[in-house]
């Protein structure tokens, strides 16, 4: 099979977004920052970051390998260093997430960090080793990560709240999620509709369903042909949609 050509973008109706690769071919145990500028490989990718730009709310929806957790986590991290926002939450839907966590060993963030191991990987390689943990440190928390389950009650502000895999939210609990926003805060939603794992509607698409209309709210679509991983993955996502 012919290697696949990289292509970079932006084209001139997303000229000044970049984002990295949601591919990196470098050691994952490698713990140096990587400050290089970053380029969309795709044009979802540009209209995602622009969407990231001038929305309250973006939901980024479509298969695994286009980008959309690393987009969001490198996003997230440039806006915190420059200082447009005070912190980072971190959140993801897990069946048993309002009651496991009281018998497992270690804190709150050593509990849930297993279920959000990709962001922790784009954060050490944006900031390096030391300046996360320094960022994570309890006190500071510049950094969080939380169960969706501990977010109700609270108002979000002047932070970027991530969401991964929200596919596997609940209409009820996608509600609850959404009304926690505060001033100067935004909301980063991702997921894979055809991943669902729970039974019953997605809170995913019945959010996207109820406010993709409204201001301030963008919904960038991701296609099989946005994968910017392996050239096999595609052809494994098609085998299984046949």
């Amino acid at each position: 099979m012919a290697k696949k050509k990289t292509r970079t973008y932006p084209t001139e109706s997303f000229k000044r977004c970049h984002c990295e690769p949601a591919y990196v071919d470098d050691d994952p145990t490698q713990i140096d920052k990587n400050t290089r500028p970053l380029e969309a490989l795709t044009e979802a990718q540009g209209h995602y970051i622009l969407s990231l730009k001038s929305n309250a709310i973006t939901f980024a929806l479509g298969p695994a390998g286009t980008g959309k957790t690393f987009v969001a986590g490198v996003f997230a991290i440039d806006e915190l260093l420059a200082k447009r926002i005070e912190r980072i939450i971190i959140t993801r839907p897990k069946t048993t997430v309002d009651e496991d966590w009281g018998e497992m060993p270690g804190t709150l963030i050593e509990k849930y960090a297993p279920y959000l191991g990709p962001f922790w990987h784009v954060f050490n390689k944006r900031l390096g080793k030391s300046h996360l943990e320094n960022l994570m440190k309890p006190g500071r928390e510049r950094i969080q990560a939380l169960p969706l389950g501990f977010m109700r009650g609270e108002t979000f502000e002047n932070a970027i709240v991530i969401l991964d895999e929200a596919q596997n939210t609940t209409p009820e609990q996608m509600k609850m999620f959404l009304t926690r926003l505060g001033r100067g805060a935004r909301l980063i939603i991702d997921g894979d509709e055809s991943q669902k794992d729970i039974q019953g509607p997605s809170g995913l698409t019945d959010a996207v369903g109820r406010i993709r209309h409204l201001k301030s709210v963008g919904v960038v679509k991701f296609e099989k042909s946005d994968i910017v991983r392996h050239d096999l993955v595609q052809d494994i996502i098609e085998a299984y949609q046949r």
